[in-house]
């Protein structure tokens, strides 16, 4: 089985080559490269690869860029330092791919696969719709920046940054900005959960988004959930509930 590495660390080139050398004899690094070009390069003037095993990052930007520019014959395996949560899709359309620092066990798993694959006749992965879905779980997302909203007979568009935290009355949802005007908003507390940067915004219940700029004060409350003081002062109790208490440490510690 002939591989070429991707990837542009040199110590973890060694450890790939090592590794690989443990779980699978037969596996033979036909060739190494650490960049965009000189994988174009190399692919460009090299057919004798059975199975890639790429870095998604590299000095010169990502991997993916490959694909653009060569046809990528040969199955990849993805070397990442990327969470499994933002790779799950990932997982289940590609050969595989691997948390670095790359273990023992995970890469005699993902040589398994392949083979598995090879032995089906199934090595061709579509490497295209694979790259899109990568591409759009890697991206930075994209939050609300501004509301539209209702106001005085007019449309005024509020900053986001200007929002000190969002509220339901179990009829209409609101928000109120830090110098304490209040507007209705159009969008469910599940919508705002998707637009909402949650670096900046919590939802500490079903009711309640509240910005951590707004927040002043955490206090016990009983039932085990908290109670928080909000600048500008809202006109019903903040509170965070039971399970959300966890989350909301975390978050209030990042």
């Amino acid at each position: 089985m002939n591989i070429l590495i991707v990837e542009d660390e040199e110590l973890a080139v060694k450890k790939l080559q090592k590794t690989l050398a443990g779980v699978d004899p037969s596996a033979n690094v036909v060739g190494v490269t650490d960049s965009i070009q000189g994988t174009v390069d190399w692919l460009q003037a090299n057919n004798n690869a059975d199975l890639i095993l790429m870095d998604i990052e590299l000095a010169d930007g990502q991997s993916f860029e490959v694909f653009n520019q060569v046809e990528v014959r040969a199955p990849v395996i993805f070397t990442t330092s990327y969470d499994e949560y933002a790779l799950k899709a990932f997982k289940v359309n590609s050969v595989d791919y691997l948390l670095k620092p790359v273990q023992t066990e995970d890469l005699q798993a993902a040589l398994n696969k392949y083979k598995k694959l090879a032995g089906e006749r199934k090595p061709d992965i579509q490497l295209e719709s694979l790259m899109k879905q990568l591409q759009q779980q890697l991206q930075p997302k994209e939050y609300r920046k501004r509301f539209l909203v209702k106001h005085a007979q007019k449309l005024v568009s509020i900053d986001t940054d200007e929002i000190a935290y969002f509220y339901s009355d179990g009829r209409l949802n609101f928000f109120k900005t830090t110098d304490n005007k209040k507007f209705v908003v159009d969008y469910t507390m599940e919508e705002l959960e998707d637009m909402l940067n949650p670096d900046k915004f919590f939802r500490i219940s079903r009711s309640f988004y509240v910005s951590i700029e707004a927040i002043e004060k955490i206090d016990d409350y009983f039932g085990n959930r908290l109670i928080l003081q909000l600048k500008p002062a809202v006109d019903k109790e903040a509170l965070v509930s039971r399970e959300k208490v966890s989350d909301f440490k975390k978050w209030m510690g990042k």
